[in-house]
């Protein structure tokens, strides 16, 4: 692994934070945890989404791409950009469009679905969320129930998907469903679909999580009929689609610097409050050297695919290592606000306007979401160490 950044690569951070420096509202920086923009209002949802527009113009949301799509062939690149604007607090990536569809589009998708979607997602046009969970199949996906019948030039979907983050809030899904009930494996029974959000049949259930906040949804289906063109890789194929936009959701979300910024935080309270006794000391020096083994890991993954090779267990390890890491230092905020981690957002002696609370609940999440953490280990002891099932 190349431990170095180019010159290209220095000079497009250093361009990058100028641009947020610049762009960004100030009165909005270290107030929200605005680059996980999934539970917010829909004022502060056209925030984002202006501000997509304006790294859309830049050509930054597509910098992974290849050359022929509007890109500039480099994940580097693309994790430098979801890295600076995680640190920020800086809205305007979408995780899913960005992140996961658009690479697992390029290597599934069609050449007409490319034309249609790439562009849009590219100029930051449309924002997404992802349909896989089921009320009974999580981490079991294979499971699912949800159905697709074809019917002339259209699939009937009828169905439940539930913790679809950000579906009250986005344009497009990408929905997994079952064509084939008599499959001899149920895995090669699945379909892979984009769908318009907005589709006669669809109805979004907007979810209260345990931290007081409206991010996750249920998502019916009854009766959407699907345009056949919206099949992604093939009809009883959408697994093998799904893994891969799995993989690209395990290394393109920047959690180190998500934990980062946190420790920082707490870095600076502690100082301000003369917390820096022994104990509290080289508690955080042990998360600081465990934020840059984070983000060593994690960008392992990235320069793998920088290098035209696709991981399969580096993104599982990156993933589950980063969200237990995530874990760790809200915990430690909690331990280190003492009688004010109990303040929420409202009240003013609440440290960073009350957000440690719900970082603490939020983060108990973290080792589900993605794929558990089990499974991770499940993938890296198979794929990674060659252990048998």
């Amino acid at each position: 692994m190349d431990f170095a950044f180019t010159q290209e690569q220095e000079a497009f951070r250093n361009e990058l934070k100028e641009f947020i420096k610049r762009e960004f509202p100030p009165e909005w920086r270290h107030v929200k945890g605005f680059f996980e923009v999934l539970r917010v209002s829909k004022e502060d949802w056209k925030i984002h989404v202006a501000m997509a527009r304006k790294f859309g113009e830049k050509g930054w949301l597509s910098l992974a791409w290849p050359k022929e799509y509007g890109g500039r062939n480099s994940p580097i690149l693309q994790n430098i950009l979801t890295e600076e604007l995680a640190y920020n607090e800086c809205p305007g990536y979408d995780i899913f469009g960005v992140g996961m569809v658009a690479p697992a589009l390029i290597i599934y998708g069609s050449e007409e679905q490319k034309r249609t979607f790439l562009p849009r997602i590219g100029r930051g046009e449309i924002m997404w969320c992802e349909g896989l969970s089921e009320p009974d199949a999580g981490s079991d996906l294979a499971s699912l129930k949800t159905t697709a019948v074809k019917d002339g030039d259209y699939y009937v979907v009828n169905g439940q998907k539930v913790w679809t983050s950000g579906a009250h809030l986005a344009d497009w899904g990408l929905v997994l469903v079952r064509t084939d009930p008599a499959a001899p494996k149920k895995h090669r029974g699945l379909s892979f679909f984009f769908v318009d959000m907005k589709t006669p049949g669809i109805t979004v259930h907007t979810l209260l999580n345990m931290a007081g906040e409206y991010e996750f949804n249920e998502v019916f289906f009854d009766g959407v009929r699907v345009p056949e063109e919206n099949l992604v890789g093939g009809e009883n194929k959408g697994w093998y689609v799904t893994m891969a936009l799995l993989n690209f959701e395990r290394s393109t979300i920047p959690v180190p610097a998500i934990a980062r910024r946190n420790l920082d935080y707490l870095l600076d309270y502690a100082r301000q409050k003369e917390f820096l006794d022994p104990v509290i000391r080289n508690r955080l020096a042990e998360l600081i050297v465990e934020c840059e083994i984070a983000r060593l890991a994690h960008y392992r993954s990235v320069w793998l695919m920088e290098k035209g090779t696709v991981p399969i267990w580096e993104p599982a390890m990156d993933k589950a290592y980063s969200l237990e890491l995530a874990q760790r230092v809200d915990a430690l905020g909690m331990q280190l606000l003492g009688d004010y981690s109990g303040l929420i957002e409202g009240s003013k002696w609440a440290p960073w306007n009350g957000r440690w609370p719900y970082l603490y609940l939020r983060s108990i999440g973290h080792t589900l979401e993605a794929g558990s953490s089990e499974v991770d280990r499940i993938l890296i002891s198979q794929a990674g160490l060659g252990l048998p099932r």
